[in-house]
């Protein structure tokens, strides 16, 4: 059997086929990506020494330099990375305190907003208090004032009012002398009755001198039928006369039963009017039968 001889490469061949290795890696590295942030600190290709002709000694020592250049990129940029590692926690704990800030001043808020809401309600609900305790208030100043009018008209129930009698003409006649020429020249049907006054004056009691009008002449009858004779003699004639001046004989009533009357006469009125038009609508539709 014939053995083959494999011819060794000498000493020179071997140091230069691994320099090229080396040369061959040391330019991959370079080239790689992470390594390319290294490239300012480096030196670059074009300007490196020729690896390949260099001795073992000059070899091993540029490889040595470029492993410390290596190295102290490396650490710089772990340096780097550390303070931006560090700038990015203290961001972030700034963040962290923020955001537990509005979290607190938000619990703060709805807090506030829920006593807002309670002390809102308390005061609807005082407020509906009020409301119902005045409209009560008020319904009972009403029938106070109400019962008040129906007291001072029972008071007055006697009361007859003369309107329009002159001033001064009861100085030298007196009141009871008035009424009595009133009756017997507007009532010759009641001229022998005997009425009795029991009291008689003007109102208001003190005297206006800007008052374009007399004041009214209020006689209180001792009997409520003697009023009515004289208020239903009074309807009757519609014209009564003083000496020639008109005057007009009522019922001394308050202000608001005179008002309320006033408005009781429209609605009054207006009735009057329906039932006249339904009575003729009536006979209307008789004759046509």
């Amino acid at each position: 059997m014939a053995v083959t001889r494999q011819t060794l490469p000498d000493n020179g061949e071997y140091n230069s086929t691994r320099r090229k290795k080396t040369t061959s890696k040391m330019k991959k590295l370079r080239n790689h990506p992470k390594s390319n942030q290294q490239e300012n600190s480096l030196k670059t290709v074009n300007n490196e020494p020729d690896l390949c002709s260099q001795t073992d000694m000059e070899f091993k020592r540029e490889i040595v330099k470029i492993l410390k250049e290596l190295r102290e990129d490396r650490n710089s940029n772990a340096d780097t990375l550390r303070k931006e590692l560090e700038n990015i926690r203290r961001s972030q704990e700034k963040l962290e305190h923020s955001f537990a800030e509005m979290q607190t001043e938000l619990r703060t808020v709805k807090t506030r907003m829920n006593n807002a809401e309670e002390q809102i309600s308390d005061m609807e609900d005082r407020i509906m208090e009020i409301t119902q305790s005045g409209q009560q208030t008020e319904n009972r100043i009403k029938k106070l004032e109400s019962n008040i009018r129906d007291l001072w008209d029972n008071i007055k129930q006697a009361n007859l009012r003369i309107i329009g009698i002159p001033e001064g003409v009861e100085k030298d006649k007196g009141m009871e002398n008035i009424v009595e020429e009133i009756i017997a020249g507007n009532f010759p049907n009641l001229k022998d009755t005997r009425f009795k006054i029991q009291e008689a004056q003007r109102a208001p009691n003190k005297l206006n001198p800007n008052r374009p009008t007399p004041r009214h002449i209020i006689i209180k009858m001792a009997k409520v039928s003697d009023k009515e004779r004289i208020l239903k003699a009074a309807r009757e004639k519609q014209n009564v006369t003083y000496k020639g001046t008109p005057i007009r004989i009522s019922a001394d009533i308050s202000t608001e039963t005179l008002q309320a009357r006033r408005e009781w006469q429209e609605i009054f009125k207006v009735l009057k009017e329906k039932i006249c038009n339904l009575e003729y609508s009536t006979q209307q539709e008789y004759q046509l039968k």
